[in-house]
């Protein structure tokens, strides 16, 4: 992930405003590397969590360019992202990156974490599989289910 980040990095600090003096453009392109840097980070460590990595990342550093090059700078980012997370995708689902086996995301009442396995394709072990988010509402429609979703709206407007 570090080349990934010095790539991105690599790409838009020539394209960094240098209408200000050394130290203005030494901080700017130090800022962006720690912007780079930190937004990698979590992707890789928090990326359930973690919406619009692509646009966070731009917020943090569009104020380091000129008004002409901010497009590219978007695109060059989500560019970049893109390909991390293709990368992602393409890892085994029970390693992390550095290898090592993937533990369960929940504590235990004393609070350390589990280190049981997770649950294939999941992030949580058996035990703490009620902590998993589900994609169904509270009425337990499914998206896509439209029989149920039709039932629901007639028995609103029945009420």
């Amino acid at each position: 992930m570090y080349q990934i980040s010095r790539s991105i990095y690599r790409d838009l600090a020539p394209r960094i405003d240098a209408c200000g003096d050394v130290e203005r453009t030494f901080s700017a392109r130090q800022q962006l590397l720690e912007a780079c840097e930190a937004t990698v980070q979590r992707l890789v460590s928090d990326r359930r969590y973690f919406a619009r990595p692509a646009k966070t990342l731009f917020t943090e550093v569009r104020e380091h360019f000129a008004l002409a090059e901010q497009v590219r700078v978007y695109m060059v980012i989500e560019r970049h992202i893109e390909q991390i997370e293709e990368f992602l995708d393409s890892l085994p689902a029970d390693v992390t990156l550095d290898g090592q086996e993937r533990h369960c995301l929940a504590s235990t009442r004393k609070g350390t974490p589990c280190r049981r396995e997770p649950l294939p394709g999941r992030d949580y072990c058996p035990s703490h599989k009620h902590l998993e988010e589900t994609f169904e509402d509270d009425a337990g429609v499914r998206p896509g289910d439209s029989r149920a979703a039709t039932r629901l709206v007639g028995q609103a407007a029945a009420a």
